[in-house]
């Protein structure tokens, strides 16, 4: 049975908590430590209702349960959820701005399953409608290589400075996704 991608709802948000926490916890681990771990969930990861509001954060359910969820911005912000934001969160010039990919999540169980391309390939299809031509992001050590396969290159590496005095290594990454793209990702004609 093919899991059902769709748009998430403001009632999705307790679920999405789960599945973030489950995430992160569960894949993150060969890339960062406990304490990494627990600082991000407690001061980045995160739901951003933003996106949920704009329309741009999809969920895949199965069996009634999410199992991955992400999306992309037309936003300033890069990364971080509710807790995260500090400001106003403008809307970017598609003309002279890239899009942004913004917190991508599987569950454990269903890693390497094509979940997190089937949403990257929503989230073009979406972006390039909107005259976007450009995504970035910043990928965590779980993420990175997922982007790499799509295409995106690194920028630079970083590290977020946390609250707790922890400091946790990132990579902010980019991809041209240019109207060519748009055939590739374009949903069938009726």
């Amino acid at each position: 049975m093919l899991a059902n991608l769709r748009l998430a709802t403001l009632e999705d948000i307790p679920s999405l908590e789960i599945l973030i926490a489950q995430s992160a916890r569960g894949l993150s681990a060969p890339f960062y430590s406990s304490a990494q771990i627990e600082a991000k969930l407690r001061h980045v990861f995160g739901v951003d209702t933003q996106l949920i509001h704009d329309g741009t954060y999809f969920v895949i359910e199965e069996d009634s349960a999410l199992v991955a969820c992400g999306g992309w911005s037309r936003r300033g912000t890069l990364f971080g959820g509710d807790q995260a934001k500090i400001g106003p969160d403008p809307l970017l010039d598609p003309a002279t701005a890239p899009a942004r990919i913004r917190a991508f999540f599987v569950h454990p169980g269903q890693a390497r399953r094509g979940l997190g391309t089937r949403i990257l390939d929503a989230c073009t299809v979406a972006a390039v409608s909107a005259g976007f031509r450009a995504f970035e992001l910043v990928a965590t050590g779980a993420g990175e290589q997922l982007y790499r396969i799509h295409g995106f290159t690194l920028v630079e590496r970083f590290e977020i400075d946390l609250p707790v005095e922890i400091r946790v290594p990132v990579a902010r990454m980019r991809k041209n996704i240019g109207p060519a793209v748009m055939v590739d990702f374009a949903p069938p004609t009726p």
